[in-house]
């Protein structure tokens, strides 16, 4: 079963504030669902985030 991740321990692997991590759930940068009122990322959405990212900022162009 995959990982499950919450905004807060999301936050944590891409070094970047809970704020700045829901931004991104909230315009659809990062992939996630909600689970009643509350966030979740899958692991491998995460990971796939990461592989476009560098040093926890999204890449442009």
């Amino acid at each position: 079963m995959e990982k499950i991740y919450t905004p807060e321990m999301a936050a944590e692997v891409l070094l970047v504030s809970t704020l700045t991590l829901r931004k991104w759930l909230r315009s659809g940068q990062l992939p996630g669902f909600k689970l009643g009122r509350q966030w979740r990322i899958r692991e491998s959405d995460l990971k796939n985030f990461l592989d476009q990212t560098s040093n926890g900022v999204k890449k442009t162009g």
